[in-house]
């Protein structure tokens, strides 16, 4: 079986992988990557994988490489994922992450393959929720409240078109917060952490600054999301969207405060207006009974572990 990961040297992509080869010897992983594109994500399994280049805007790279490879699985993953740069790159965002995916689906129709794709959606795409939608079903109203949801939203709708008009084998997943080792630093928890540890390390000021620590987030362990991306393709229906979630939200602050509880350092919070954005989502708590029953999914790692080897990730790079 060959199975092709878009976004593997990112921050999903390398733990997928890792997934991938702990657990399905018989799996060829092949990735794509551009000329910039950095790699020590997957430093410690480039000789267990194929890397190819490939710029996914340009639609002739993506039909070279969809015939080089002749996928039977694509996780498609690879997106321009952080929401404050789609506020200042909206054309960006919209171009990499919708016209990518139109590029792969039309690659696909010109030499007639139908692999199994999994499309990586977003909650953010949910957006504006009100009170009485909580915990969020995959029927929600998408009401998106950033170029960054936007986008995906746009990802959504393509998938399920492309399914309903030429019946490929799409399943779309929802996936709300997640993190762990490897996650970049400009995600709020990644922030918070490497602030703490250059605390810890001497090399900044106890002040640690941050964005709105109202909001509240549905956190997964990576780890437990790339299992679920995984079982996505093997248990889910084509053309169905799921929800890929933990069931729990925590305010920013509480996530704040685990990680705090976590050091000895005493470190002083402060707000940073340029941290605030324009619109944001005040809660984004799934429900994730529709995946859980497709395939008996379940997350397994505690999120308090998740922030602990976030924290040690961290101590390991500073």
């Amino acid at each position: 079986m060959r199975v092709l990961i878009t976004g593997i040297t990112g921050f999903v992509g390398s733990h997928l992988a890792d997934y991938i080869l702990r657990e399905n010897q018989e799996v060829e992983v092949y990735g794509i990557k551009r000329w910039r594109s950095r790699t020590e994500n997957i430093e410690h399994i480039k000789d267990k994988i194929h890397i190819l280049e490939c710029d996914l805007r340009d639609n002739f790279s993506v039909k070279q490489l969809l015939e080089t490879i002749h996928p039977n699985k694509i996780f498609h993953l690879a997106a321009q994922s952080f929401v404050p740069t789609s506020w200042n790159a909206p054309a960006e965002s919209l171009t990499t992450n919708i016209l990518g995916e139109l590029n792969i689906f039309e690659g696909l129709r010109a030499l007639k393959i139908n692999p199994w794709i999994q499309i990586a959606c977003s909650s953010e795409e949910y957006g504006m929720v009100y009170p009485e939608e909580v915990p969020i079903k995959e029927t929600n109203p998408l009401r998106p409240l950033s170029p960054y949801a936007v986008s995906k939203t746009g990802q959504d709708y393509l998938a399920h078109q492309y399914y309903m008009s030429y019946g490929l084998n799409i399943v779309r997943t929802r996936a709300f917060n997640h993190t762990g080792p490897r996650r970049a630093e400009v995600f709020v928890c990644s922030d918070f952490a490497k602030q703490i540890v250059e605390v810890e390390m001497g090399k900044r000021k106890p002040v640690l600054w941050v964005g709105n620590l109202e909001a509240r987030r549905d956190f997964t362990d990576v780890r437990d999301i790339v299992r679920a991306y995984w079982l996505s393709l093997e248990k889910c229906q084509p053309g169905e969207v799921y929800n890929i979630c933990s069931g729990k939200s925590y305010t920013i602050k509480e996530v704040l405060d685990l990680l705090l509880s976590m050091t000895s350092v005493k470190i002083e919070i402060k707000q940073d207006p340029r941290r605030l954005r324009p619109s944001d989502v005040p809660i984004l708590l799934g429900d994730p009974t529709k995946f859980k029953k497709a395939t008996g999914w379940e997350p397994t790692i505690p999120f308090t572990q998740t922030l602990h080897d976030l924290l040690e990730f961290w101590r390991a790079r500073v």
